[in-house]
């Protein structure tokens, strides 16, 4: 339980409580993410990006762009697959809804906004989902009015 009135910053205690927890863990095991340590303790980004900064400052986990933290130092065992990524998940999430016709041709799909909304992520992790629809042919994107399923025969091939 954190102690919002006491005299220890929040992302300290959040650090102690993330340092107990990846002392039994092997190196190379991930650390929750900074999305999945918001979502825990109901803390900002930055709260929770400074409790993993002080993780890595004691050389208790390390970082790797676009992964994440694991526990360790980086030279001492390779670090194990976290799951998929979440825009992969929100991307895959999507296709499935256009090809079970939940979502219809030529039809918006939720925007920025909802999806940020109905899958608790930051907004540039949906933007990265769309690119990935996009990419794919899933979908299509028209400046000023939004995203809208792509014709059939435009979808790739299953």
């Amino acid at each position: 339980m954190l102690d919002y009135e006491g005299d220890t910053h929040v992302y300290l205690q959040i650090a102690d409580i993330l340092r107990r927890r990846v002392s039994g863990l092997s190196a190379g095991h991930p650390v929750p993410s900074e999305a999945e340590i918001q979502q825990e303790f109901g803390v900002a980004r930055t709260t929770a990006r400074r409790a993993v900064r002080v993780l890595r400052e004691e050389g208790l986990v390390y970082t790797v762009q676009g992964e994440g933290a694991f526990v360790g130092p980086s030279t001492e065992a390779p670090r194990q697959r976290r799951k998929t990524p979440l825009y992969q998940q929100i991307a895959t999430d999507i296709s499935n809804q256009i090809q079970s016709g939940k979502l219809l041709p030529r039809r918006p799909i939720p925007g920025e906004t909802a999806l940020v909304k109905q899958h608790g992520v930051a907004r540039e992790t949906v933007r990265r989902a769309m690119a990935l629809l996009r990419e794919q042919g899933w979908i299509y994107t028209v400046a000023q009015r939004g995203s809208y399923v792509s014709p059939r025969e435009s979808w790739p091939e299953s």
